[in-house]
């Protein structure tokens, strides 16, 4: 009986990895070591911190980096890192039976973060996401890394663009990677950069895999169900880019480009190194 669920999970794992090699190459694994490539995020003697929270991008995350190490030309390493915040045991369990059917060797660390922040009445979440990347960070140079690696998507980056103008009055995106200002040495990886969300969904379906939802403990009901909407600022931003892209379909990758294509001539002001910077300092300097 145990070989035999044994055999099952392995049969499960090389199926997920042969649809990466085949059905998304081009939609996933291309895109992945294209961002790994572009943006320079693995390089010779890395130690990187896979960071799993249970969702479908972290998930696929790992396995591409699993299947990276097969292709490496040059020497890392990669661990498996896994935080519980304060899951639900269903919610935990769901991890570690989706690790186990994947292959993939997690190394899971306990905190309380949940705990501490569930009767925290102003930006409970913004707290949350604090305490997580700090424990993140010192767990993960515990273990040796040099550099922790997130889920963040195609997606994100957009939203995160568009949310931050129309809702933070700001013009910013997400970085594909980050030196950390609080760990020394250490930095943050996004490889799923140039990943699109719809293609992550498409991997998941394909292979017939479910993962958590959403891991809060605030929404942790809903958490292991297939219902993705929650009400959110990030919700209305996905609708407003479905509504935009409808009579544009190109909405989305002019976004993205935006922020490669910033023409400093042309903005009132900007943040440079944290000092802030207006036209009229060379202004009248400038010859007509």
């Amino acid at each position: 009986m145990d070989i035999s669920v044994k055999d099952s999970g392995q049969s499960k794992a090389k199926d997920v990895e042969q649809s990466l090699r085949k059905k998304f190459k081009k939609t996933i694994w291309s895109k992945f070591t294209k961002a790994i490539n572009t943006y320079e995020l693995v390089k010779p003697k890395d130690v990187i911190a896979v960071c799993i929270s249970g969702g479908k991008d972290s998930m696929l995350m790992a396995k591409c980096f699993q299947e990276l190490k097969l292709h490496n030309k040059f020497d890392f390493e990669v661990k498996f890192l896994v935080m519980d915040p304060g899951y639900s045991a269903e919610n935990r369990k769901r991890i570690e039976d989706n690790a186990k059917a994947l292959n993939i060797p997690v190394a899971i660390f306990e905190t309380d973060i949940f705990a501490s922040v569930y009767h925290v009445e102003k930006s409970p979440c913004y707290l949350c996401a604090r305490m997580r990347r700090g424990y993140l960070y010192h767990f993960a140079q515990e273990l040796g890394c040099n550099k922790i690696a997130l889920g963040h998507h195609y997606d994100d980056v957009i939203e995160t663009i568009l949310m931050g103008m129309l809702y933070g009055a700001q013009i910013q995106t997400m970085m594909p990677k980050l030196h950390s200002t609080n760990f020394e040495g250490m930095e943050l990886i996004r490889p799923l950069y140039l990943v699109r969300e719809d293609d992550i969904k498409a991997w998941r379906d394909y292979n017939e895999l479910h993962f958590l939802q959403c891991a809060c403990r605030f929404t942790e009901a809903c958490s292991a169900c297939d219902n993705e909407e929650n009400l959110s600022k990030r919700i209305e931003i996905k609708e407003l880019i479905k509504t935009l892209k409808q009579g544009n379909p190109y909405v989305e990758g002019n976004i993205f480009k935006s922020m490669e294509n910033v023409n400093i001539d042309t903005v009132v002001a900007y943040k440079q190194n944290g000092k802030k910077h207006y036209f009229l300092e060379g202004y009248d300097r400038e010859e007509p």
